[in-house]
């Protein structure tokens, strides 16, 4: 589902016009990211939780040049979903 279809379902469900749920849906992703490159992760009850992992520092390589590197530790972003929702969506693709 793009974002587009999001916007397209919400507007129909609700009956608020595309326009205005377009600027919901953007503004809503960019709370979400504002927070999480702040360092503060974001938690919808009954939906899950967008954190940051941190990666630890491990080695790698470089099969063209044949050669080991080095990749640093970093973070990223990930979405963890709530136990209800795994589990329903667990028993829809049964």
């Amino acid at each position: 589902m793009t974002k587009a279809e999001i916007v397209n379902q919400i507007s129909e469900s609700t009956g608020v016009e595309k326009a205005a749920v377009q600027v919901t849906v953007e503004a809503f992703m960019k709370s979400v990211k504002d927070s999480l490159i702040a360092g503060d992760p974001v938690y919808l009850r009954g939906f899950g939780s967008f954190i940051i992992k941190k990666r630890a520092e491990k080695k790698g390589r470089n099969i063209s040049k044949n050669a080991t590197i080095v990749i640093p530790a970093h973070n990223i972003p990930a979405f963890k979903p709530a136990k209800s929702f795994q589990g329903q969506v667990k028993k829809s693709l049964k």
